[in-house]
């Protein structure tokens, strides 16, 4: 088993920057492709961006492109998200996840582990 804990999360208004972190236990954590979730009121949790098993390479969802960046340290087990120019529309628990895959993929059911999630409010 692999443990996830999310950190990082709070209220912040529009335009406001936020930074998520992940800290994996359990397993070894460069084995694994690391991800990030949301998942707003009344809403499937959709991806947010990924990265690969060696932090060489990215993905993100359109909606956060250019706003948001994703990170990771195997020497720390940590895996990282930036968020600037926050919207409301950004307001969600977002969750870190864990697939063993050498890149991430978008898919939620893909995903092997799972935190449980730190709530993300944009508003004014």
């Amino acid at each position: 088993q692999m443990q996830l804990v999310e950190s990082g999360g709070g209220l912040v208004q529009p335009g406001g920057s936020l930074r998520l972190s992940c800290a994996a236990s359990g397993r070894t954590f460069s084995n694994y492709a690391m991800g990030w979730f949301r998942q707003a009121p009344g809403k499937d949790r959709a991806f947010v961006a990924g990265i690969t098993w060696s932090g060489g390479s990215t993905l993100y969802a359109d909606s956060v492109k250019g706003r948001f960046t994703i990170s990771r340290d195997n020497a720390k087990n940590t895996v990282s998200l930036q968020m600037n120019s926050l919207k409301p529309e950004d307001t969600a628990v977002y969750y870190c996840a864990a697939v063993q895959k050498l890149a991430p993929v978008t898919r939620p059911t893909d995903y092997n582990y799972w935190g449980q999630g730190t709530q993300v409010t944009v508003s004014s």
